[in-house]
């Protein structure tokens, strides 16, 4: 239900900042809406509603209207670059008859087709999400709840799915959405506590078409969504007002820019902020790629578009185009159906999701420069073979500039298709990367790869290992999984994924695993000692140690809650060791944040301040 309408228009110009296409000039009238939301009041406690038995929970999309809401693109340009094979395509592979050790690995939910699994992670627990139902486990893997409902959280709803799962690391407090079918509204749930087992603010948000495809972010100054829809489809959420269960709680909405994807599926993914937010203030920057097959595409590149929205006068928020980066050349369509993916056993193809960014953007700062995790599936053969082409990119914080640190195309020498990624990076620099595998030679499993920060640029060095290998194959359609999700653990070294693989007899399962590539190194080396943060006070003073530190100069800060410096300084790390101190006489009570690093390490511990 719709409160307090405000209807404003706004100019938005934006030039591109690449060497393609440089100088055109785009302008376009953004309608900008401010809309307040209908608080659905304080839930009852997770833990006290009713458990179901997800078995006995069969969700199916209307899959007529998703193919024509997502529209397949089609490659027109007969020119298209690449002619052959994929030109990022790693060469060089390592061989090697060890595996990856994971942390935990355990099954998550089941019940839906497609499952759309999607989950984050706490200090003490995972909750996971799939299309009706979601559960919250201890990070052991056992339950700490029963598996519920998604209606049941939203008094009234239904079980319309699509659902993601975010952590505010910041505000300790965890998120659960979806959409709803029908009635065009995206439900909010924010946790009251750190606890997800208990009572969560709801929220509701209607829109004026149908909110498809709904990703989400974390941002400073808002919870940004975007969806696939032709109305309202960039919208930030009063995040401040949110998670305290503000009643007032407003959305602002802008329409995506009409020069913002060459075809019809308006997929773009926001930045989602791991580490220390960025100041309140700082624009949110949306990626998604053009491929130089489709109609009016001059090369291939990656679009960054920058939204920035100013809650105090709504008429000031603006949506345009920050840069154009070219790429490697691409080849993002299979198939002029959604038959992509080989399966072994069967003549059932599946579908790749091909043509977008595969959730997550993740946004992390560093000293003076900040990086975006990216990663799509790609034909690497341009013979329906899949491969996962993945980007580090830095923006200079400076110029604001995104520039690509490395791409390359992850498709091992066999015959078996990777797709369904999902990217991030550890305080270390370190990269970790998991994905669904099906071929001639795999039933659909579940995999990862990953990199240290010191290897050479534009390569996975780790070997390919399965979480979880595929059992049967699917049948009844090609409908596998819009996404999976990779998230950063609050330690800021270990990785979380959660994703579908088909199980005994056809059955869609999903599965929760943990690494750390850290403990890899740890485990190589023996003189390897694992640097450690410590944030304590005494009296009007912040104590900052660090330990088992390389030696140099660090850098030191403390930031508000919101992302604010409130100081820096440099220490000089001597003997492992650094010690350094923060005046807190005249901070107000809160949380804020301290973190230590230097190019490809950092550590964030939060502190609480009372007085």
């Amino acid at each position: 239900m719709r409160k307090n309408t405000l209807f404003v228009l706004a100019l938005c110009v934006a030039s591109l900042s690449s060497s393609w296409g440089q100088g055109e000039i785009y302008e376009q009238d953004q309608p900008v809406e401010k809309i307040q939301g209908k608080y659905l009041g304080l839930s009852i406690p997770i833990r006290d509603l009713p458990d179901i038995d997800e078995k006995t929970i069969v969700y199916e999309k209307n899959e007529g209207n998703v193919k024509e809401n997502r529209r397949r693109p089609e490659a027109v340009n007969p020119n298209a670059l690449p002619k052959t094979e994929d030109p990022a395509r790693q060469q060089i592979y390592p061989k090697s008859n060890w595996d990856l050790p994971t942390g935990v690995n355990f099954f998550g939910l089941q019940g839906a087709f497609p499952p759309d699994p999607s989950g984050a992670v706490s200090d003490l627990y995972y909750v996971q999400a799939v299309n009706t139902v979601y559960r919250v486990f201890n990070k052991d893997g056992s339950a700490a709840a029963g598996a519920k409902t998604l209606s049941s959280l939203w008094p009234g709803s239904t079980n319309s799915g699509d659902p993601i799962v975010m952590y505010d690391r910041h505000a300790d407090k965890f998120v659960i959405t979806q959409f709803q079918t029908g009635t065009n509204e995206i439900l909010f749930a924010v946790s009251e506590t750190d606890d997800p087992t208990g009572a969560f603010y709801l929220y509701e948000y209607s829109f004026p078409s149908f909110p498809d495809y709904p990703k989400y972010s974390i941002w400073s100054d808002g919870y940004y969504m975007t969806s696939n829809t032709f109305q309202k489809n960039v919208v930030a959420f009063e995040r401040e007002k949110m998670i305290v269960g503000d009643p007032t709680a407003s959305m602002i909405a802008l329409n995506l820019p009409s020069f913002s994807t060459g075809y019809g599926f308006r997929s773009v993914l926001p930045a989602d902020a791991d580490g220390d937010l960025p100041p309140y203030g700082t624009p949110n920057y949306m990626f998604l790629f053009q491929d130089d097959s489709w109609s009016g595409v001059a090369e291939d590149h990656i679009r960054v578009l920058k939204m920035e929205v100013d809650w105090n006068t709504p008429s000031n928020s603006t949506i345009g185009l920050h840069q154009n980066i070219p790429t490697e050349p691409f080849n993002s369509v299979f198939t002029n159906s959604w038959d992509d993916i080989t399966q072994k056993g069967t003549t059932q193809k599946l579908d790749a999701i091909a043509s977008i960014f595969n959730y997550r953007a993740q946004y992390l700062r560093w000293h003076n420069y900040n990086t975006v995790m990216l990663c799509n599936v790609v034909d690497v053969n341009n013979a329906n073979k899949g491969g996962i082409r993945w980007y580090e990119l830095r923006q200079d914080d400076a110029n604001e500039e995104f520039t690509i640190r490395q791409q390359s195309t992850y498709s091992p020498p066999d015959l078996d298709s990777r797709f369904l990624g999902s990217i991030s990076m550890d305080y270390n620099g370190h990269i970790g990367m998991a994905y669904n595998i099906s071929g001639p030679n795999s039933y659909p499993g579940i995999a990862f790869t990953g990199r240290f920060h010191w290897d050479a640029l534009n390569e996975m060095s780790l070997p390919e290992t399965f979480a979880q290998e595929g059992l049967s194959f699917q049948s009844g359609g090609n409908r596998f999984g819009d996404y999976s999700h990779m998230s950063l653990d609050p330690d800021g070294k270990t990785f979380w994924f959660t994703g579908e693989f088909i199980g005994n007899n056809g059955s869609r399962r999903t599965k929760i695993f943990s690494f750390s590539l850290e403990d890899i190194v740890s485990v190589s080396d023996e003189d390897f000692l694992e640097p450690a943060l410590n944030v304590s006070q005494n009296l009007d003073v912040i104590l900052v140690n660090g330990t088992n530190l390389s030696d140099g100069e660090m850098y030191v800060q403390l930031y508000a809650v919101n992302g604010q410096e409130i100081a820096s300084k440099i220490v000089n790390v001597a003997s492992g060791e650094l010690t350094s101190t923060f005046d807190k006489s005249n901070l107000s009570s809160g949380v804020y944040l301290v973190r230590i690093g230097k190019e490809s390490f950092q550590r964030v511990q939060k502190i609480a301040i009372t007085k």
